[in-house]
């Protein structure tokens, strides 16, 4: 005879998604603009079962769904949502102007959004003000996503910081822009010249990394970050945290992470806050 399931086996739990926090803009997509010091559940904008990715940024919050669709919420003053307009969003609310065009990744900065499409092109939106955007000729600000030429490379990763941008491409090159970095840099590197990826307002490709294959990108306010394929991490911009792991209070070119920091593991995963990095190590599997 078959057993019955329990209650609990008779049907999977409802997934629900949850928000809390800091609120002045919306950006918790609750539809209002009250802070909220305990989590409450949202509003289903789309099934939560479906959803990919979750990102935020300064002020506003992008939802990323398995079938490529884009919502959006929060501060818009630089058109940072995409949605055409600069008025403020306390909802998640679908990116229309992405419809057809499914979204693989977002990644958000302090006031602009970056889109890696599921082809690898990457589109930009918000201000520009420090070249942040990838587009050195256009406006200080765009309020609808605008494609970013990066040499006809295949790119699979991005990320977003405070004033600066990242992607890592198929072939395992990386590349940076938005000068975001740069004061950091001459500030605390007086009469040094930094590379030119640190002042370019355009996709420019970050040396010192001729010798590795990049898997992914990250960002802090002021720092990035790559993962290699041999399970390495590599660092450059500011220390000023102890973020990279290094000794100088800012990295002009990128310097490994010494394997001992990580008991000599390969690292797996990475992860990328405001001013600190987490790392994941564990088996890599190598295919013949």
């Amino acid at each position: 005879m078959e057993r019955e399931p329990s209650a609990s086996e008779a049907a999977p739990a409802a997934a629900a998604l949850f928000a809390w926090g800091a609120n002045s803009y919306g950006q918790l997509g609750l539809g209002h603009k009250e802070d909220v010091l305990l989590p409450q559940q949202l509003n289903d904008f789309c099934k939560p079962r479906s959803i990919r990715r979750i990102t935020g940024g300064g002020g506003h919050s992008a939802v990323v769904t398995d079938g490529g669709d884009l919502f959006v919420c929060g501060l818009n003053k630089d058109g940072q949502l995409g949605l055409g307009h600069t008025e403020e969003i306390p909802y998640f609310t679908p990116c229309k102007s992405l419809f057809g065009c499914p979204i693989q990744q977002v990644a958000c900065g302090w006031d602009f959004t970056i889109m890696l499409t599921e082809n690898g092109q990457v589109l930009s939106c918000g201000s520009n003000s420090f070249g942040q955007l990838g587009v050195p000729h256009g406006p200080r600000r765009c309020v609808v996503p605008q494609a970013i030429e990066l040499h006809k490379e295949k790119v699979v990763c991005i990320a977003a910081g405070l004033r600066h941008a990242l992607a890592a491409t198929a072939s395992g090159i990386v590349f940076q822009w938005g000068t975001g970095l740069a004061s950091c840099g001459r500030r605390l590197c007086p009469g040094q010249t930094l590379p030119l990826f640190f002042t370019a307002k355009e996709p420019s490709r970050v040396t010192g990394l001729e010798n590795s294959k990049a898997m992914c990108v990250l960002a802090g306010s002021d720092h990035s970050a790559s993962l290699t394929d041999a399970g390495e991490v590599y660092v450059w911009g500011s220390n000023k945290h102890g973020q990279l792991a290094a000794e100088a209070a800012f990295l002009p070119v990128p310097q490994k992470i010494e394997a001992h920091c990580f008991q000599n593991e390969k690292v797996t995963a990475i992860w990328s806050g405001w001013t600190h990095l987490v790392a994941q190590t564990g088996l890599l599997w190598l295919r013949a």
